[in-house]
């Protein structure tokens, strides 16, 4: 059944989630070739039926319980300069690559328009996915293809960028085509000339405290990465999946409202009738930042953090998100949503 040494059996996940929870995959193993990933598709489609779960760095999962079928280890690897025209260059990653490592190479190679992204946990491939965005850049900014396969049809897509329908935190792989894909590639339409953004959060007083003279993507790079780790705890010191909710995005009319009331409440513009709720001040507000039972947390610097301190399981993570989430309806009527995947 278990195809010779293809696939593990009762292998522990816990060094593959940045929450470091110790659940079990019924078969799990690890491909780093497109070869190898079809020879353990067709073997998996010969098992009696059972889930199917791509794992990339495992940096946005929360494992609630063991996972009954088998989980495949994405671990593609390699980054090129495929093109280049008079604006931009045009660099494909595998799924596999490290996310930050990836950034630092396209800083090194003078490739611009990721450097506001360094320092976000997770792999490549997870990118597009969840859009994932920090200090005013989204993914969706600097995307221009991905190609995947199709699982039941087996065969390559490519997929631009009106393809992925991208939204705050969304693309159609999370629901859409959840389950159906496995993202081999992306390709990023990076900058020759740099745009640079650097009024969001504290990166203008960052740059202002490292003395840059002359404004690169290094320093906002640099800037990001002191910022990051004076806020965010190190998943490899103590276990975290980052952000684990997004920020609400209200009506500006609700937003008048709630600042009548809240005069301190802060939100951002995002047209010019929804405004974008800090969920990290809601949380701050309801009780929660620094909070601790057990081995469950919210984080003592960032309550949007969620934090394993050692031996909590996924449900005792899970309960805290839903009782924070219930505690921020109450005080304010806004429906917190969890930014993690669930499993």
């Amino acid at each position: 059944m278990y195809h010779g040494t293809l696939f593990t059996p009762d292998r522990s996940l816990k060094a593959f989630n940045s929450f470091g929870i110790d659940v079990h995959a019924r078969l799990f193993a690890s491909f780093n070739s497109m070869e190898a990933l079809l020879e353990m598709l067709e073997h998996y489609n010969e098992l009696p039926y059972m889930p199917l779960l791509i794992l990339g760095g495992g940096s946005n999962i929360l494992f609630t319980r063991d996972v009954d079928g088998l989980v495949l280890k994405n671990d593609l690897k390699g980054f090129e300069l495929i093109d280049e025209d008079k604006d931009y260059f045009y660099v494909k990653a595998m799924a596999g690559e490290n996310w930050h490592q990836f950034v630092m190479y396209c800083i090194e190679k003078g490739y611009a328009g990721l450097e506001n992204l360094s320092l976000i946990p997770g792999s490549v491939g997870a990118s597009p996915m969840q859009n994932i965005g920090a200090y005013g850049v989204e993914i969706k900014d600097v995307f221009h293809s991905l190609e995947a396969w199709h699982i039941n049809e087996k065969h390559k897509e490519i997929f631009y960028l009106k393809d992925c329908e991208f939204g705050y935190r969304e693309s159609v792989f999370k629901e859409k085509y959840r389950n159906r894909f496995i993202i081999t590639s992306v390709t990023y339409r990076l900058k020759k000339v740099p745009e640079f953004h650097t009024s969001y959060g504290a990166i203008n007083q960052e740059l202002e405290k490292m003395q840059i003279k002359e404004l690169n993507i290094k320093a906002v790079s640099d800037a990001v990465i002191r910022i990051r780790q004076s806020k965010l705890p190190d998943p490899d010191t103590l276990g975290n999946a980052g952000s684990f909710f997004k920020n609400p995005i209200i009506s500006l009319n609700r937003f008048k409202t709630l600042e009548e009331k809240f005069p301190l409440i802060v939100g951002h513009a995002v047209s010019e009738q929804k405004v974008k709720i800090a969920a990290a001040w809601l949380i701050e507000q309801c009780g929660w930042k620094g909070f601790r039972k057990g081995d469950v947390g919210c984080h003592e610097k960032q309550p949007l953090v969620l934090v394993n301190y050692g031996h909590a399981t996924g449900a005792d993570v899970f309960k805290l998100s839903t009782d924070i989430m219930q505690s921020v309806f109450e005080k304010f009527g806004i429906h917190l949503e969890r930014e993690v995947n669930i499993v």
